[in-house]
C-alpha cells in the first residue's frame, strides 16, 4: 500500500473519530431537555369534596348532662346544633336525638370523644359521599348559564322589534331561572361538604334502643312483610273497633226502642184487619142452624122474604 493511501485513511480515521461524542452530547443534551420539561411540569392535587354523614347511639347515665356535654364537645371543635328532640317520659328512660353540624377536619375527633366520654357506645354507623364530579359539574353548568345571559341581554340591546324583544326577554327569564336552581344546588352542595352531619342517640339507664332491621329479600322476606301487613290491618280494625264501640252503646237501644215500635204498630195494624166490621149496615153475624147445618138467614126490616118451606121435604 502506498504511503499517501495511508495517510488517506489516517485523516478519514482521524475525522470519524469525534463522532460518537457528538452523538453523545446531542443525547446528553436532548435528555437535559426533557428532563427541563418534566420539571416545569407542575402537578395540581384535586381536592376532593366529601359529604360526611354519621349516626352514633350511646347509653348515658343522665341524659341532660349528656346533652350539654355533646354540646360543649362539638363547640369546642368548630360545629354547632342543628337539631334536638328529647322525650322525658321518666328519668331512667329518658331518651334524645341531636343533629351536629361538624367541620370535617375535627369529625374525626368529635367522635371518638362523644363515644368515651359520654357514657357506653351502643352503635354508630358511617357514610362518604364523593360530590367532586357533581360540584364540578354545576360549576361548570352555572359558569355556561352566566355566559349565555350576559350574551342574551346583549343581543336585547341590538334588537329591533316588539317580536324580537319579547323572544330575547322569554329566553332571558327563562336562563335566569337556570342560573339561580343552579346556584341553589351549588350553594346546598358547598354547605354540605363544608361541614359532616352527626346524628346522636342519647339513651338513658333502661331506655329501649331500636335495633336496626336489615334489608332482605326472598321468600321469607315476603312472608315477613305479609305477616306485618296482616298484624297492621288487625291493629287499624281494633282501633276502628275502639272509635265505633262508644257510639254503638248508644244507639243500641235507640235501635232497639225503635225496632221494637215498628213492630208493635205492625200487630196492631193486623188485628183491626182481621176483626169483622160491625154496625148498621154490616151483615148480622148469627149461629148455624140447628141440625141442617146450613147457615141461619138474616131477619129484619131489610132482609129478604123467606120461601114457604117445600112440604114433600117436610114429609121426608
Amino acid at each position: 500500500m502506498s504511503a499517501p493511501a495511508v495517510e488517506q485513511q489516517a485523516d478519514m480515521a482521524s475525522e470519524a473519530r469525534p463522532l460518537p461524542t457528538a452523538s453523545k452530547a446531542v443525547r446528553s443534551d436532548a435528555k437535559a431537555e426533557q428532563a427541563g420539561l418534566a420539571s416545569d411540569v407542575k402537578v395540581t392535587r384535586q381536592d376532593r369534596q366529601v359529604i360526611y354523614t354519621g349516626s352514633m347511639t350511646v347509653r348515658v347515665k343522665q341524659v341532660g348532662d349528656a346533652i350539654e356535654q355533646a354540646k360543649q364537645i362539638v363547640t369546642a371543635a368548630g360545629g354547632y346544633l342543628s337539631s334536638e328532640q328529647s322525650s322525658s317520659a321518666s328519668k331512667a328512660r329518658e331518651t334524645a336525638t341531636l343533629e351536629f353540624k361538624i367541620p370535617p377536619t375535627g369529625y374525626g375527633a368529635v367522635l371518638g370523644r362523644l363515644g368515651k366520654e359520654l357514657g357506653t357506645q351502643i352503635s354508630m354507623k358511617q357514610s362518604t359521599q364523593d360530590v367532586t364530579l357533581q360540584v364540578a359539574d354545576v360549576d361548570s353548568r352555572l359558569k355556561s348559564a352566566e355566559r349565555s345571559l350576559e350574551s342574551l341581554r346583549t343581543l336585547l340591546k341590538r334588537a329591533d322589534t316588539i317580536g324580537q324583544v319579547l323572544d330575547v326577554e322569554r329566553e332571558i327569564a327563562a336562563r335566569q331561572a337556570d342560573l339561580e336552581s343552579l346556584q341553589a344546588q351549588q350553594k346546598e352542595l358547598a354547605t354540605q361538604v363544608a361541614m359532616a352531619t352527626l346524628s346522636l342517640r342519647l339513651l338513658g339507664p333502661v331506655a329501649e334502643a331500636a335495633q336496626p332491621e336489615e334489608e332482605s329479600d326472598g321468600f321469607l322476606a315476603g312472608l315477613k312483610g305479609g305477616w306485618n301487613a296482616l298484624l297492621s290491618s288487625l291493629v287499624v280494625l281494633l282501633t276502628l273497633l275502639g272509635a265505633l264501640l262508644p257510639w254503638l252503646l248508644v244507639m243500641l237501644p235507640l235501635v232497639a226502642l225503635l225496632v221494637y215500635l215498628v213492630r208493635r204498630d205492625r200487630a196492631r195494624r193486623g188485628r183491626l184487619t182481621a176483626a169483622p166490621p160491625t154496625g148498621p149496615g154490616a151483615p148480622p153475624t148469627g149461629p148455624a142452624g140447628p141440625s141442617t147445618g146450613t147457615a141461619a138467614r138474616p131477619t129484619g126490616p131489610g132482609a129478604p122474604p123467606s120461601r114457604p118451606a117445600d112440604p114433600d121435604s117436610e114429609t121426608a
